[in-house]
């Protein structure tokens, strides 16, 4: 556990500035700086830093945060980790606080540089040791591979044996080995290597440390492919084979290829498709989707074209619709059945390759095909289960755009008006193109979203909502919820905390998604007085109470036909309401 203050305080000496420059050239524009968005590609700089409100924000993918956000996000680092890392910069020393009992084992915890430091160290040991190997060698070559692609992507080779990992290591027996997810502990206390007999791949972090690694059997075995486990610095949901090598390629193409295999990678760079990347054995994940969409506007994700490949895709699908932004395109790729990209490069070539890649399958159309296809559209009890089928789809799409093209396109397979489709669905009619307000015409009917949109736009305001018992929302939002997080951590702090310190404090408890929604109607609001902010604070406080205590009278008064049946509690709040009081009497 760190300290809350501890954190306002390290957000209050640290400088985004400095923190973003070390990464990002920035150039002055005005009283902010800018640089082409390091999280996607683009051309014209949309990636601001303030050092005002010591704050980052993308207009282009919407990414935004503190100097910690940006040290998680840019360079993979956990969230303790980026403290550390910020304190070291400004010479700030981590307090240590002593672990309640719950927390003893999350205390207890071996140390990520530890571990970093001993992957890396077992990836030298398997480079070294795949130069020995000939039959290693002769393995690569085999799949087309030269040893300048071996050397960019770190290659090495786990020979057979069970304790090969005992002439890299001075103490086998190192606990932090085991945490790594190198050696296995046997029943009988007895430990040998994870990896044996395999070309291995390093799995490297956006800091390019080694994290992890993936295993390829050379002969036939199972399994094909193996997998460090779970461990304190690396999890498969979260992480992309290939990602920090492809950068470069990634700009210059504008679009990323995801693949299901670590050779897939490699071999595709080798015939010049460089931006490419694969997950590591498990199906994609909504965190995959947000990564890969800060670093390209086009995705397109390439699975085989068996059952297995157009179910992992669905999956993807499943996954990306709620993360796609329109101006962002996602795609599918199904290779023939007989290949993978892998077999197929090396048969046909990277010009046959792109050739497919750029004819990718749309999200959109996929979405059609894979839906309709599982039902009679000629019938209309087919029809009925496609429309059925594609509710939940519909559901998750947050994009405007296109989710009114989508809705249009279901209605008429469907056969019925948008109309008559949004009503089955329980869906507010979707908003034409041309019908978007503007940022500055936006206004929030949520009362709670307006009051955390101003509060955030001068943190100081939090105050007003100190002072009262704020009542809690009859319609639960996330921006309520937000709202009273908000105000939760912010109690107890030594200072009201600042526009950074108020976004760390509602990142911390997983408001990313409002966050994001309503960062542009806050900067707007920031170009209003502190003293205009805190009139519309007042009113708006003043109306909740307001509706509060008119929502008690209501119940008081339920079902009363005389004055005589009024509670003590009725009678109070009826003398604060005298025309209340006369309709009741009347009644």
């Amino acid at each position: 556990m760190i300290p809350k203050s501890f954190v306002q305080e390290l957000l209050g000496r640290a400088d985004i500035v400095d923190v973003v420059e070390s990464h990002v050239p920035l150039k002055r524009a005005g009283t902010n700086l800018v640089a082409c968005c390091p999280f996607h590609t683009e051309k014209t700089p949309s990636f601001t830093v303030s050092p005002s409100k010591q704050f980052y924000h993308c207009f282009g993918c919407g990414a935004h945060g503190s100097a910690i956000g940006f040290l998680m996000e840019y360079s993979g680092m956990g969230y303790v980790e980026a403290i550390k890392d910020l304190a070291s910069r400004v010479g700030m020393q981590v307090p240590e606080i002593a672990a309640r009992p719950a927390e003893a084992a999350a205390a207890a915890a071996p140390n990520t540089e530890q571990l970093t430091d001993v992957l890396q160290r077992a990836a030298q040991y398997y480079k070294a040791e795949l130069k020995r190997s000939e039959r290693a060698i002769a393995y690569l070559k085999s799949r087309g591979l030269t040893g300048d692609i071996a050397a960019r992507f770190h290659l090495g080779f786990a020979p057979a044996g069970w304790q090969n990992l005992n002439a890299a290591f001075e103490n086998y027996q190192a606990k932090s080995l085991a945490d790594a997810g190198l050696v296995i502990q046997g029943d009988d206390g007895k430990r040998y290597d994870r990896f044996r007999d395999r070309i291995m791949f390093p799995i490297v972090s956006q800091r390019g440390q080694v994290i992890g690694f993936g295993g390829r059997i050379l002969d036939k075995g199972e399994p094909k492919y193996l997998n460090s486990p779970e461990t304190p610095v690396f999890e498969k949901g979260r992480e992309l084979y290939g990602l920090p090598q492809a950068r470069p390629a990634i700009r210059e193409a504008g679009r990323i290829l995801v693949v299901e295999g670590y050779m897939d990678v490699v071999a595709l760079a080798q015939f010049g498709v460089g931006y490419v990347c694969a997950s590591l054995g498990t199906a994609t994940t909504p965190w995959h989707v947000q990564k890969l969409l800060r670093q390209s506007d086009e995705i397109v994700f390439s699975f085989d074209g068996d059952s297995a490949g157009r179910k992992a895709a669905w999956r993807a699908l499943e996954n990306s619709v709620g993360h796609l932004q329109d101006g962002k395109q996602i795609k599918f790729l199904f290779l023939p059945e007989q290949d993978d990209p892998d077999s197929f490069v090396r048969r046909e070539g990277k010009p046959a390759f792109e050739k497919l890649v750029e004819a990718a399958t749309p999200l959109s159309e996929f979405a059609i095909k894979h839906l309709s296809s599982a039902v009679d559209m000629g019938s209309a009890e087919g029809r009925a289960k496609f429309m059925q089928d594609a509710k939940p789809l519909v559901k998750q799409i947050s994009a405007p755009i296109f989710e009114l093209m989508l809705r249009k396109r279901i209605a008429e397979l469907s056969g019925v008006t948008q109309a008559e489709l949004e009503q089955r669905f329980e869906l507010k009619p979707a908003r034409r193109p041309n019908e978007i307000p503007t940022r500055v015409q936006r206004k929030s009917s949520d009362p709670y979203a307006k009051l955390l949109e101003r509060v955030l736009a001068e943190p100081i305001l939090i105050q007003e909502l100190q002072r009262v018992s704020l009542p809690a929302p009859s319609s639960p939002s996330t921006e309520a919820a937000a709202l009273f997080d908000l105000l939760e951590e912010s109690t107890g702090l030594e200072h009201v905390p600042t526009f950074a310190g108020a976004i760390e404090l509602l990142r911390g408890r997983g408001h990313e998604a409002t966050l994001q929604k309503m960062m542009k109607d806050v900067e707007d609001l920031q170009r209003l007085s502190t003293e205009e902010l805190r009139i519309e604070v007042r009113g708006s406080i003043q109306n909740l109470l307001a509706e509060a205590e008119r929502s008690r009278m209501t119940r008081a008064v339920q079902g009363i036909s005389s004055p005589g049946e009024l509670s003590a509690e009725a009678r109070a709040l009826l003398k604060r309401a005298p025309a209340l009081e006369k309709s009741v009497k009347t009644d």
